[in-house]
């Protein structure tokens, strides 16, 4: 008992580690590894019967998901915002779906998806990166 207790407190202070010296780029990804977490969490709890546990879970993996569609930037690509907004959008009525009738193939569906997009996420090459957050500051510089 003590031994999760110290390893989960263990995780936390990484993840904090790792979020308080993140670029923007990273956070997302973080954001995308704590959903897929959430969700096979999830999976494992509907297995086990621990619908408690199932329902935290995947609550917490709708609010990850709310959290990269708040962080879309529609004014850098609105078309590609609003196709993952949409997707976005139906995972979250998935994975409801999936907490209501206790069905893993439909997490696994989700996780699929989520799988697709962290994939092109983790593509992006550092010259691209760094090419973003400069057209960000000079946006920003533009309009002050």
């Amino acid at each position: 008992m003590y031994e999760k207790k110290g390893i989960h407190a263990y995780r936390q202070d990484s993840l904090k580690s790792d979020l308080a010296s993140a670029d923007p780029h990273r956070v997302i990804q973080l954001l995308m590894q704590g959903a897929l977490e959430r969700l096979a969490l999830g999976k494992g709890f509907i297995e086990r019967g621990d619908l408690q546990g199932k329902a935290s879970a995947l609550t917490n993996a709708v609010e990850i998901i709310n959290g990269l569609r708040d962080a879309l930037d529609r004014d850098r690509n609105p078309e590609l915002v609003d196709n993952l907004e949409s997707l976005y959008d139906y995972m979250t009525v998935k994975i409801n779906e999936a907490s209501a009738t206790r069905d893993i193939a439909i997490i696994d569906h989700v996780m699929d998806l989520l799988l697709q997009i962290k994939g092109a996420w983790d593509q992006i090459s550092e010259a691209d990166k760094q090419k973003a957050y400069a057209d960000k500051a000079e946006a920003r510089v533009g309009i002050a």
